[in-house]
């Protein structure tokens, strides 16, 4: 397990607004935060019930009344009969249903069970609240851009304040997972390529989710996901093998696990794919001997949809007795959906082949589950119909989602500072997404609507704007005569908004992309713009990192604006008017070409680096492409000049029970203000294992006035320089380190080093 640091905050303060954000010890908290208290009525429940009850409530299926876009995302494989789903809660044989269609649904499950059933058990309901309930927010690795993990707090918060107005008790979310190939479609629910922002958001999130008291009625359980290395598949492919050293898992794709568990996450979800050859749901080294002893983490794990009875088409199990089996005894204590705990593990038990007390113990945990949920104490504690009204898209929340949304956008370039625009501009916005009730709130959104959303040709009216809108193209179709259209737009305009990207279906689970470009009809259409000569600002709409070229890379300003939820069309209108600046920072690099992917800023050097300047022969690079990304993790303008200045040591070694502080200057030398979010990067010069040219260990997000300078400051600590080592274990060696207060992972900034001395 990694002891390295999570959640010291060093506070930096511009008018009022400012944060630095470092890791802190991880080692203390995670046992006790991820451990359940167990009730002492039940194990006199558990003694009472049969192994078919048991088995039940091991079992978690799709809602039967769920919803057109819930059966989309998840269809019931089980019974699609509400009346047949009701009598099997009542029989025993479910411990709930997930994507559950609001409290009346629920209302009827739950008095059902709790009126007719033998033990009086009550159902938890579960849902994908993924980035917003009613109310929709940017989608995840969108609000990472932020770069405040507070930010995704406050809107965990409100979500789970909408779902449990539902009667939704418990959310599959946050995923955690590390994503490093933007060809995967799920890049789009996680926290980016960076192992730090991975680690904060992870904890912020369950912190929002699951509030002060997860009895409380406004608060719903999270469930870290997936466990693990879901993010890493083979060339992007969704549920793909996954091959990795055991140093790069516990270095990068297990720490924001950690972290969730020790900000209180008490579930987590295992994770479809294979490590080395062993499915996560039947990997008992990761589940049972990383998860539950190294780690002593006692929450539940609960399958993804059909991953016990996945096994079988893996080639590790034999039929679905074999695979619940074999996913039961490596540690996952629900099935989701494949209904295979309930029709395998009874004769499993009376056939010798799993420990009774095994299934004791699982039960337990879903029990006590319940019981921290306050379900025991009342099963209804969600369940109002009127209480979900009065919670729906409520003022504040609308607003939490337009700041959100604003937090989020990117502005990658400014050539001649063509943004902001002045409202007496006379604007063509052109292309697929400048309006209409579609591709706004984004994907893995269940409860979500479009229409409700605000799209930016109505954001762009509602603040004062002069207007013109011609689609001029499909999402990846030409449009009879739509190019004709755009181009005289265009030219009867002082400037272009070219709304371009993909579509939100283009992004999420099984939305992987070989080529992660602008769709060929949309190129046509920014290529036929450009030809006007008029100033094009481009608004990408995107759910990953993708591979601009032409005209579009080309375009004097660029948006980078996810999708943002219900929000976005005001939000990006007083972005694209100054009325607010572009603070956004990339938690993701954008590559030059498709075929760098997987790439990541925290790469390793190469025994042949190519170091600045003009490609060398047999170095690491692809033909004609430089080994960087077009746009680096962290990179993101502001309407102010920002320059970095003065790098300080308070002492020039580090001891082993020492800090160092480390010291910047920053100056706003424009006439706007502006939040700029100062990074601090580490590189080890020389270990006993290869490490990455840089290291983010913290960064500080600060408001600077026109002319005004302002210091930054960071304090670092032995820990902060923790490897995997060569024994697989925590190390610290001795050495000179590089250390650089920069802008981005690919800026310069300031540069200096220091030294550390294993000595106190």
């Amino acid at each position: 397990m990694l002891p390295a640091r999570m959640s010291r905050r060093s506070a930096i303060h511009a008018l009022g607004l400012a944060s630095a954000w470092a890791i802190s010890p991880l080692r203390a908290g995670l046992a006790q935060a991820a451990t359940q208290n167990v009730p002492g009525f039940i194990d006199p429940l558990i003694a009472r019930m049969t192994l078919e009850e048991k088995a039940g409530q091991l079992t978690l299926m799709a809602s039967a009344w769920g919803g057109d876009r819930a059966a989309g995302l998840n269809p019931p494989g089980g019974s699609t009969n509400f009346t047949a789903q009701i009598e099997d809660a009542v029989a025993g044989r479910l411990t709930g249903v997930f994507n559950v269609n609001g409290a009346t649904m629920a209302l009827r499950m739950q008095k059902a069970v709790m009126q007719r059933s033998r033990l009086k058990i009550p159902l938890i309901f579960a849902a994908d609240v993924i980035h917003g309930h009613r109310t929709i927010f940017p989608i995840p690795v969108g609000e990472v851009a932020s770069f405040e993990p507070e930010l995704a707090q406050r809107t965990a918060r409100v979500a789970a304040f909408e779902a449990s107005g539902a009667g939704i008790d418990w959310t599959f979310a946050p995923m955690v997972d590390i994503a490093r190939d933007q060809r995967w479609g799920r890049a789009m629910e996680g926290a980016g390529e960076d192992v730090l922002l991975g680690r904060l958001f992870a904890a912020a999130r369950v912190r929002g989710f699951q509030g002060d008291s997860l009895a409380a009625d406004d608060a719903i359980m999270a469930c870290a996901k997936h466990f693990a290395a879901y993010g890493a598949a083979e060339a992007g492919l969704d549920y793909s093998t996954v091959d990795i050293s055991e140093r790069t898992l516990r270095e990068v794709y297990l720490p924001p696990f950690q972290s969730a568990f020790a900000a209180g996450c008490g579930t987590t979800m295992a994770s479809f794919n294979e490590i080395a050859g062993v499915p996560s749901t039947a990997n008992h080294w990761l589940l049972s001997d990383v998860l539950r002893d190294e780690w002593q983490f006692r929450g539940l794990v609960v399958s993804d949809y059909t991953g016990d009875e996945e096994l079988i088409a893996h080639g590790v199990a034999r039929d679905g007795r074999d695979a619940a089996r074999l996913a039961f005894l490596a540690g996952v204590d629900m099935s989701m959906e494949s209904d295979l705990y309930r029709l395998h593990l009874p004769s499993l038990v009376r056939d010798g082949l799993v420990p009774e007390a095994a299934v004791d113990r699982s039960v337990r945990r879903v029990l006590a589950m319940k019981a921290m949920l306050g379900l025991f104490d009342n099963p209804l504690r969600r369940i109002d119909p009127a209480r979900e009204a009065a919670r729906s898209r409520r003022p504040e929340a609308l607003a939490l989602a337009r700041e959100a949304a604003r937090k989020s956008i990117v502005m990658a370039k400014n050539d001649g500072d063509l943004l902001p625009l002045a409202r007496a501009t006379r604007i063509a916005l052109i292309g697929p997404f400048s309006s209409g009730a579609h591709d706004i709130i984004g994907g893995w959104s269940v409860y979500g609507d479009d229409a409700q959303g605000v799209d930016l040709a109505t954001g762009l009216r509602s603040a004062g704007g002069q207007i013109t809108v011609v689609p001029g193209c499909g999402i990846d179709a030409p449009l009879p005569g739509g190019i004709e259209a755009a181009v005289a737009a265009a030219q009867a305009a002082d400037v272009v908004l070219l709304a371009v990207g993909e579509s939100q279906e283009w992004s999420g689970e099984a939305q992987s992309r070989t080529e992660i470009t602008v769709p060929a009809a949309q190129q046509r259409l920014a290529e036929a713009i450009a030809a006007t000569g008029k100033p094009i600002v481009v608004v990408l709409k995107n759910g990953r990192a993708l591979a601009l070229s032409g005209a579009v890379r080309d375009a004097s300003a660029i948006l980078i604006t996810w999708q943002l939820g219900s929000e976005s069309g005001h939000a990006l209108a007083e972005v694209i008017y100054g009325d607010y600046g572009p603070s956004g920072r990339l938690p993701i690099s954008f590559p030059h070409e498709s075929g760098q992917e997987p790439y990541h800023y925290d790469h390793k050097s190469t025994g042949r680096p190519q170091a600045a300047g003009p490609l060398q022969p047999y170095k690491a690079h692809y033909r004609g492409v430089p080994d960087t990304a077009l746009f680096a993790f962290g990179h993101g303008l502001t309407y102010g000049k920002i320059s970095y200045s003065d790098l300080a040591f308070d002492k020039p070694v580090l001891s082993r029970d020492g800090s160092i502080t480390i010291s910047a200057k920053l100056t706003n030398h424009g006439r706007r203000s502006a939040a700029e979010v100062a990074q601090l990067y580490i590189h080890d010069r020389a270990a006993s294992v290869t490490r990455p040219v840089r290291e983010l260990k913290a960064f500080a997000k600060v408001t600077l006035e026109p002319g005004e300078k302002r210091d930054v400051q960071f304090t670092l600590h032995r820990t902060d320089l923790t490897f995997i080592g060569m024994g697989l274990t925590p190390t610290v060696e001795p050495g000179q380190f590089d250390v650089w207060i920069a802008p981005s992972a690919q800026d310069e900034g300031v540069h200096g080093t220091f030294e550390f001395v294993d000595a106190v």
